[in-house]
């Protein structure tokens, strides 16, 4: 059976919840990746950082829905999720956007088990951790790679 150790990314590109967001985004696309592990000054890894993250934040950055009546505009939202919208919408840095206390294996963890997490947390980077270490990271295509060597030929 293989195990998280057998598929998962060992030189691991990590980012630090102070950098901006802008440079994150060019730091998935360069390396044709779907996210990064976000690490602390200790190097403890503090949360994730995805594309999906991106892309939230880009349509977060929506005006709320409306209503006009006459000279009036009714804003469609509550107060409390405009707030949160609001405050994602205009952090700028990794930690304003990021996943925060991410779910994590160690490389003796099923492969099955992190396809089933995937699925049903929706998560795209899973760091690898041995100990309070992080030793490697799997994103979906390494799920896809793995699953490909294991289908029969022909």
């Amino acid at each position: 059976m293989l195990q998280a150790s057998d598929i998962m990314t060992t030189e691991v590109i990590t980012t630090t919840p102070e950098t901006p967001v802008t440079a994150v985004a060019a730091l998935l696309d360069k390396h044709r990746i779907s996210g990064v592990p976000v690490v602390d000054k200790e190097d403890w890894v503090v949360g994730v950082i995805t594309q999906s993250d991106l892309v939230a934040r880009a349509r977060d950055l929506e005006l709320p829905p409306t209503i006009s009546l006459f000279d009036l505009r009714l804003v469609l939202e509550t107060p409390g999720h405009f707030k949160k919208r609001l405050e994602k919408m205009l952090g700028t840095t990794v930690a304003d956007v990021m996943t925060k206390d991410p779910i994590t294996v160690y490389p003796e963890t099923p492969v099955s088990k992190i396809a089933d997490l995937m699925a049903k947390k929706k998560a795209h980077t899973i760091p690898v951790m041995e100990g309070d270490k992080l030793v490697g990271v799997i994103g979906k295509i390494d799920l896809i790679r793995a699953q490909a060597q294991q289908e029969p030929k022909g």
